[in-house]
Formats: structure tokens, sequence, C-alpha cells
């Protein structure tokens, strides 16, 4: 599991408002162009897809963030009103419990958690409170993973959304076939977002891996991400009912025009290759499962 970095600056912090990542990130560095539009198209791309999802259940749903790490998602739902059953998230202990000491200690995290008739049960590296959850577990334990989630409240009849963000590239491919099996199995009306690498087996794609193990980046399940439908096919062969994957790029360019048009304006890029190559290897995945039969399978890019 990944921790969020901090990609929030810069001129697309005029975007992209997030007023509570500089609680979780102290040192912000400027980002590349490439990088930054890559990352307000990542953030646009699942948040569209989660806003179908939210919108078809009428908000009575489950959201839980696999590898979590210090995203935002929860407070920046609170602030546009979105109402939810239950929202939980999960990572390695030793990420969660530094977000549990830093929600602890920041009146403006806790009390969106927190509430008159409420009761927060706060460990060193677990939070329960009536909607939002933040829990130790290792993904690649059902057992642990599963235990956390009843601790949770989980009702797994709720329809229920899961979000990975560059988590599954780093588990070996047999132990997150496991895990989206085990999810498939366990919760009948489901809803998946997966954004990571994709056309990992060509030139470029090659060199990025060479250069992320370079960097102590090991990239265990890059065996899923050789093509848009290798991504496809871990769904598929798991259990869930269909699939459909993007590159980023074509993400990108079903972002509304006028989107587009302000991030031109707020930084100037004149190499129009690297951001497409850069985009060409990353991609949105999604999958579902549908036994209550809602209309999952329209929920799309």
């Amino acid at each position: 599991m990944t921790m969020q970095l901090c990609a929030n600056v810069g001129p697309f912090s005029r975007l992209l408002k997030d007023e509570y990542i500089k609680y979780f990130c102290h040192t912000c560095e400027r980002r590349a162009p490439e990088i930054s539009r890559g990352y307000y198209a990542r953030v646009m791309g699942v948040k569209h897809l989660l806003q179908q999802f939210i919108q078809m259940t009428g908000g009575a749903c489950q959201i839980i963030s696999l590898g979590a790490g210090y995203d935002t998602l929860y407070w920046r739902l609170c602030d546009e009103r979105t109402t939810i059953t239950r929202f939980v998230e999960v990572d390695f202990s030793d990420v969660t419990s530094k977000k549990c000491y830093v929600i602890k200690k920041r009146k403006q995290l806790l009390q969106k958690i927190n509430s008159e008739d409420d009761d927060i049960l706060l460990s060193r590296t677990d939070l329960h409170s009536s909607i939002y959850h933040l829990v130790a577990a290792d993904l690649r334990n059902l057992k642990e993973f599963d235990s956390k989630l009843v601790e949770s409240q989980i009702d797994k009849s709720l329809p229920t959304l899961f979000i990975a963000e560059c988590v599954l590239v780093y588990m070996e491919t047999n132990l997150s076939a496991q895990l989206l099996q085990w999810i498939s199995d366990n919760f009948k009306t489901s809803f998946f977002i997966n954004y990571e690498q994709v056309n990992m087996a060509d030139t470029f794609g090659t060199v990025m891996l060479r250069n992320l193990m370079g960097r102590g980046c090991e990239l265990l399940g890059v065996d899923a991400c050789r093509s848009l439908e290798t991504q496809k096919q871990r769904f598929l062969l798991t259990g869930w009912n269909g699939a459909e994957s993007l590159e980023m790029m074509q993400v990108y360019k079903r972002l509304p025009q006028a989107d587009i048009q302000r991030i031109q304006k707020l930084e100037f890029m004149d190499d129009v290759e690297v951001i497409s190559q850069l985009f060409q290897h990353y991609a949105i995945t999604w999958a579902f499962k549908d036994a209550a039969n809602i209309g999952l399978q329209g929920i799309a890019v």
C-alpha cells in the first residue's frame, strides 16, 4: 500500500482545492507540469466515477479506500455535504498510526468525524466513529482485512465502492487476485476503481520500471499492468461481472473543455510528447458486481 503524496501544490491548487492536505504533508515540492496534469486527471477521473456511484445508490452505500495513505477524500466529501453510510480507510500500521495522531491533534479534522451523539474509539493505529473508520491491515492477509472490516461495522449486503490508487501493483499478482476474488465473493453489489500503471511491456514502460526499481519501488504486480486488457482481465477472472479500462490520455481528453483550457493557461507546456507518453502508461480501470441490479454497469468515465 502506498501513501498519497502532497501533489496539490503550485498552480493546480487553484483547480484542486484541498483544505486538509496541509495537515498531512509538511514539505511540498513543485511538480513538473506533466505530473501536475496527470494528478489532476487522476483525481477528476476517480471523482467522476465516485459521484455516479453515490448518486446511483442515493448515498446508501459504503466506501473502502485501500492503501489510503494520507488521502483527504473523506473530509472533502464532508465539505461537499455528501451523505454516505460508512467510509473506511485501510493501510499499514505505520501509516495509520501517523494519520491517527494527526487527526487527534487537529480540530479541523476531528470535528468532521465527531458529532454530539458519536463516541470516537481511538487506538494507536485505528480510529472508529459512526461513519469514518481508519484501520491498520495488510491486504495480503485476508483474515486480518476481514476482521478490520467487521470492527468498522461494514455491511457486506450494502453497495460498496472500493478505491485503490497505485496499490495492487505493489502486491504479488496472485495475492492481488486473491483479494479481488475475496471482494467479489463477499460484496455482491460492489464497484472497484483502480488507478495504476499500464503498457509496462513497451520501451517507455520498461525504462519507467527500471527507474522505479532504481528508487526502491519494486512493482511486484507489474504482470497485470502489461495492457488495458490485462487490467480488465484481472477482474473478469476473479468473479466480477464487467470491467473497463482507459489510458489517462483518454481520461484527460474527456475532462470538461473549460478545465483543460484553464489548465493550459495555468502552466504552459511545450513538449506535448512527454505528457502523451506519460498518460499512455497510467490507466483508470473500473469493475462491477451488481446482484441488486441497480445499474452499476452504466457507470463510466
